[in-house]
């Protein structure tokens, strides 16, 4: 902790701070969710902007270097728990556990930065509202303002773009990206990604959203056909039964109970370089753990008997991926307070070797041990292919 803030007490000094993130708030009852810093140039003093987010509104304030380095020490780590400064030649993040262990990583940057300073009013948005497939698409007025009842929702989705991007930047893709966005829905998170990528990526994105309900491709379809969207489909299918022919992204995002499976093995036998899903209900294992009347002192309690089932559920999926070669994540996707949703499983492709068999015995450890005959992903992986 005491190194953190010589650090940011250097960085303030040498006026070479990019932007901090202050996020992971000691209290989930906490109504400010995050506060942004960043350099900017009032007046011709230099200053620090804090946007203070709070779950409905941002506030915004202005302080010299000194207020800066003291705003930050009153509320790290009592009111938040994460720090992630960026400065001219390194990368700090700062992490503290449940129990006030703090943990510090630092990572230096050989490539030249420079600071924003530009003192700007005007929101910065990920993705752009005043686009005509926003309206189509029932987020925006016709003069492209988000709608009061969809200010939350666009949050959410520009939330969403910036960890998927996050992601990708880690990844290496050929020239060409071709990326399958499963059981996609009303179709807000499939246009917000190819916005984003079309804008930012220097190479040929091809989004193809899957979705089931016929009503809803036959509609989206005509928004992309209307708004002359290039590489950019929906196509009516279920996740079990899609087959691409390219495949390097495979997102899936609360497919229902097995439907999560059926999306991560139709991205590990199509060899996607990356798979990211946000789970959602977790019917079959918990099920299975009913039959085997397996229960403990946690489990016999039927709401932690469903959270158990969730995180075994989950702790196999991503297990399962490694097996098959990805290197895992497991983050936090969108907050309790908006949607108990909230974990977002990344499997994303790796050279590295595997022990295969100790990650096999570790899935057999844990399925045993809460009385879990089958599970869904483990028992189909095996089906039909001869790879594993």
């Amino acid at each position: 902790m005491e190194k953190f803030f010589e650090k940011l007490d250097l960085s303030l000094k040498t006026n070479s701070i990019i932007k901090m993130t202050l996020s992971k708030p000691v209290s989930k009852n906490n109504e400010l969710r995050n506060v942004y810093v960043k350099p900017i140039l009032l007046k011709d003093n230099k200053m620090y902007q804090f946007t203070f987010r709070y779950e409905r509104r941002d506030e915004t304030k202005n302080f010299d270097a000194k207020q800066t380095f003291d705003q930050v020490k009153n509320l790290v780590p009592e009111v938040f728990q994460n720090v992630s400064l960026f400065t001219l030649t390194e990368d700090v993040t700062l992490l503290v556990s449940k129990k006030g262990k703090p943990t510090l990583m630092c990572k230096k940057i050989n490539e030249k930065r420079e600071a924003d300073l530009s003192h700007d009013h005007e929101k910065q948005r990920l993705i752009d509202p005043t686009n005509p497939w926003w309206h189509l698409l029932g987020l925006t007025t016709r003069d492209g303002k988000v709608m009061a009842d969809m200010q939350h929702k666009f949050k959410q989705i520009c939330k969403y773009v910036e960890i998927v991007d996050g992601v990708m930047r880690q990844t290496k893709f050929d020239d060409e990206v071709h990326i399958a966005d499963m059981g996609a829905g009303k179709g807000y998170l499939t246009f917000a990604l190819y916005e984003y990528l079309m804008k930012n990526y220097d190479k040929k994105i091809m989004m193809e959203g899957v979705e089931i309900r016929k009503d809803l491709v036959l509609k989206i379809n005509d928004i992309i056909a209307k708004c002359n969207l290039k590489n950019f489909r929906f196509i009516e299918n279920s996740i079990e039964d899609y087959k691409p022919t390219n495949l390097d992204v495979l997102i899936a995002l609360h497919a229902c109970d097995t439907a999560t499976d059926d999306a991560i093995l139709k991205g590990i036998r199509n060899n996607a370089k990356l798979i990211i899903c946000a789970p959602c209900c977790h019917k079959q294992v918990r099920r299975e753990m009913e039959k085997s009347s397996k229960f403990d002192s946690i489990t016999k309690y039927g709401i932690f008997l469903e959270r158990q089932a969730v995180m075994i559920t989950d702790a196999v999926r991503a297990l399962v991926l490694e097996y098959c070669g990805y290197k895992t994540q497991v983050m936090e996707f969108i907050e309790y307070d908006n949607t108990p949703k909230n974990v977002l499983l990344v499997g994303r492709k790796s050279e590295k070797a595997i022990d295969k068999e100790r990650v096999a015995k570790e899935i057999k450890n844990l399925l045993d041990q809460y009385g879990v005959g089958e599970h869904y992903l483990w028992k189909n992986l095996w089906k039909n292919c001869r790879t594993y």
